[in-house]
Order: C-alpha cells, then structure tokens, then sequence
C-alpha cells in the first residue's frame, strides 16, 4: 500500500511540474545543461570512490587482522589502490573544469 502511495506522489509531481516547461522559448534555451550535467557527474564520482575507499580500507584491515606479518604488502596495496581511486574523483574534477565556462 505503501509503495501505491509513492508512485501515485511521483505521479502527482510529474503532472504539476508540466506547467513548468510551457514557458517562452528565450527562458528554456538559458539553461547550462553542462553544469547541471556536471554537477550530478562530480556526485556520482564522488559517491563511487567513497565506497570504493571505504570497501578497499575494510579489505585491508580484514587482511591485517588475518595476517599481521603481511602487512608491508597490504599496505603497499592500500595506498596504491586508494591513490587510482582518488584519481577518479580528480579526473573529473579537472573535466568538469575544463568543460564548464
């Protein structure tokens, strides 16, 4: 029942907001359709290196506690592995920059 309710809002939202795009041609052409673009790509990178550091950190620590005679290897790895997913979020970054004016 609950889940009825959540489509038949979703629904309600979407026939509200169709007023919305019946405005004048000169107001539908301002919008920065890169920024906007932009802004949502730098969240999910942002949002997908967040798990990926937390799931490569959990990794590392369960591999320690199995074997704390390892730990130069696993550490060598951690900080390897966690410096290319930063760089995900920094390549982004840098396009996003570069594309947006």
């Amino acid at each position: 029942m609950r889940k009825l309710s959540y489509l038949f809002m979703a629904l309600a939202c979407m026939f509200l907001a169709v007023p919305v795009f019946a405005q004048g041609g000169e107001a539908a052409s301002a919008v920065n359709w890169v920024a906007i673009t932009a802004g949502f790509s730098m969240a999910i990178a942002s949002a997908i290196c967040g798990l990926a550091q937390a799931k490569a950190t959990a990794a590392a620590a369960e591999g320690l506690a199995r074997n704390p005679a390892a730990r130069p290897g696993i550490q060598l790895a951690l900080i390897l592995g966690l410096a290319l997913i930063e760089s995900l979020a920094l390549y982004t970054l840098v396009i996003i920059f570069a594309k947006v004016k």
